[in-house]
């Protein structure tokens, strides 16, 4: 995994200092997802960066890459992963190309040479990349079928930044960081997600999940190379459980290939223990040292954990179960709660926007530690989206409600803001538009009654925004560590097989992911198969709350704050005086009243240390 960036411009030359001093500083904003190594490509019209944290053939896999084929030279700047390389490296050999090494990275390229844009159509795994065909001055932009490695893009006057962070391309001074009227919407309606495509600040862009870009003399084309297919589901459903069994177990063993070794997120839960089990039962199979396993919680959570809807039950006794069950190597990271109020900064400076709050930071800490030992991790992110794990997906009030189910009552955010800004965005048309825009996309299946339908759309919503959410959360807290983690279940093969999957099927037993349950039979005990869902844990600790209040207090205190134009600091101390309802998530399933008092400190962070211009 790595840090890419680059600036192309055809009508002017960008070979003088200025432009090469930005490349640079653009470069080096990526030093934490890129470690171990760094590199320029320089040209007339072309400055191409890399950051490297090295996973695969140290030596063979040094980027920018270049490579000569039929007189002309190609350049890629690639991060990420692929988990086809062997079978595309031998088909390639079989027309006649020679490899150097044994990097992904040079058979991308070679793809490229190859089958030119439709080599994306090709690749299995993640990754966000750029190659520059010198000779016909053409860049081409592409990213992973579900976004789970960033690429964000601006485009101004005869140029294009591209970079794997928003940061890298304010560190160009040709780009100024602004935030419009849409901005502010993202930021106060739609944040921790992000509508896709949306960079929040004005002019900046993510490329969305499963497309590619094309920058020539021509301009800018963007398409979408992969669709989700909605067709009937013929399988039996034993038939289902054999393919699922087969999918799910060829994707996690595809990605347990590294030339360092790797360990796992274990948290008890059912995601995670598949991941872990079939890992270490691989190493097991290889002779290879017990695997390391890792799981996550707070101190003295054991004395204020409360349960609720969304988390019955707290992760160690299930996490024990597990590492004694397949005798794996297990650290317990124990988060101190103050160091997750004072960690919210950093996690800020990892996402470039307010993010999940403490989830975040928890994680970005989290991650800190297992890096200290290892470079590679697995973890259980997706299956909840692609079988229907969360409770929006079995309510029928949410299936037919009109707005993101993750994020239902927008009064809730809305009540601490001014009325100048809620008047100047209409917030409920803004979030019902975004709602509405990415519905009209879900793949339709002739013939499905109105239930289904609704089903069926509520999973295209979760995919393309939750579930993006979830894996733009875990790329950028842990390549903020140069740790980086991979997500088995996010195998476009695995989602594209679960899409069709019946309702009734996949609520196998009358059981949430009741069918992943069956298939795993056999590998799991039976107590941690049929566990109930409970999802990432939070801090129960009061003091986290009143630390965030204390600092909150201090930003409305503050009459330089620039929050303060935006926010009704008369309600919010209202609300900080108030009992907090934890019951009552504002977003997702753990973002309550303490989250919300985090998020508006990131919120003042952000505007502060990115220097941003309200517009």
């Amino acid at each position: 995994m790595c840090g890419i960036a680059g600036w192309i411009d055809y009508r002017r030359s960008l070979l003088n200092p200025k432009a090469i001093e930005s490349i640079n500083q653009m470069k080096n904003t990526l030093s934490r997802r890129g470690p171990d190594e760094e590199g320029t490509w320089l040209s007339e019209n072309a400055l191409l960066a890399h950051r490297r944290l090295t996973i695969i053939d140290p030596e063979g896999g040094k980027q920018p890459m270049s490579k000569e084929f039929n007189g002309k030279t190609y350049i890629i700047t690639y991060n990420g992963e692929l988990y086809n390389t062997s079978e595309l490296r031998n088909e390639l050999q079989s027309y006649g190309h020679k490899f150097k090494g044994h990097s992904d990275t040079e058979v991308l390229l070679t793809a490229y040479i190859h089958w030119g844009y439709d080599c994306i159509t090709r690749l299995n795994g993640i990754f966000a990349f750029g190659v520059y065909d010198q000779a016909e001055q053409t860049l081409f932009l592409g990213r992973d079928h579900f976004g789970v490695k960033p690429l964000f893009y601006t485009i101004k006057d005869s140029s294009i930044y591209y970079g794997s962070e928003i940061k890298a391309l304010l560190a160009n001074d040709e780009i100024q960081p602004e935030l419009d009227l849409n901005g502010l919407a993202e930021v106060f309606y739609i944040l921790p997600s992000r509508t896709p495509g949306n960079g929040v600040l004005k002019g900046i862009h993510s490329l969305r999940p499963a497309h590619y870009l094309i920058w020539n003399n021509n301009g800018c084309t963007i398409k979408k190379y992969w669709s989700l297919q909605s067709k009937p589901h013929v399988d039996s459903t034993e038939k289902t459980i054999e393919t699922l069994q087969a999918l799910v177990t060829d994707s996690i063993q595809r990605q347990l290939v590294s030339d360092f070794p790797l360990c796992t997120f274990l948290s008890g839960g059912l995601d995670s223990s598949i991941i872990s089990a079939i890992a270490a039962n691989w190493n097991k199979s290889k002779n290879m040292p017990a695997l390391n396993t890792y799981s996550i919680d707070y101190v003295d959570n054991d004395i204020y954990f409360k349960n609720s809807t969304f988390q019955p039950d707290a992760d160690k006794p299930w996490v024990k179960r597990m590492t004694e069950h397949f005798g794996t190597n297990h650290h317990y990271i124990y988060n101190d709660t103050l160091a997750l109020a004072d960690s919210l900064f950093e996690a800020v400076d990892a996402r470039d926007t307010p993010g999940m709050a403490d989830i975040d930071s928890s994680l970005l800490l989290f991650c800190k530690e297992i890096k200290k030992d290892y470079k590679v991790a697995l973890s259980g992110e997706c299956a909840d989206e692609i079988f229907g794990g969360y409770p929006w997906f079995h309510k029928k009030e949410l299936l037919e409600g009109s707005t993101f189910p993750w994020s239902v009552n927008l009064d809730n955010r809305t009540r601490f803001l001014s009325l100048d800004l809620i008047n100047s965005i209409n917030p409920h048309q803004y979030v019902e538009q975004r709602f509405v825009e990415t519905s009209s996309e879900t793949p339709k299946l002739q013939g499905e009654n109105k239930l289904d339908a609704l089903r069926r759309q509520m999973f295209y919503l979760n995919i393309t925004w939750f579930m993006t959410t979830l894996l733009d959360r875990k790329d950028r807290m842990s390549m903020a560590t140069g740790l980086e983690v991979r997500v088995p279940f996010c195998d476009y093969r695995l989602v594209q097989y679960a899409w069709n999957i019946p309702w009734e099927i996949k609520m196998f037993n009358g059981r949430e992911k009741g069918i992943l349950r069956k298939a795993m039979e056999g590998l799991l005990p039976e107590d941690v198969l049929y566990r109930k869902k409970s999802p990432y844990p939070k801090t129960h600790n009061p003091e986290y709350e009143k630390r965030v209040s204390e600092i909150l207090r201090e930003i409305l205190n503050n009459p330089n704050a620039k929050i303060k134009a935006l926010v009704n600091s008369n309600e919010i101390t209202n609300m900080i005086n108030s009992k907090s309802d934890y019951g009552k998530p504002w977003f997702g399933q753990l973002m309550a009243t303490p989250q919300m008092y985090a998020y508006l400190i990131q919120v003042e962070y952000w505007l502060n240390k990115y220097k941003i211009k309200i517009l």
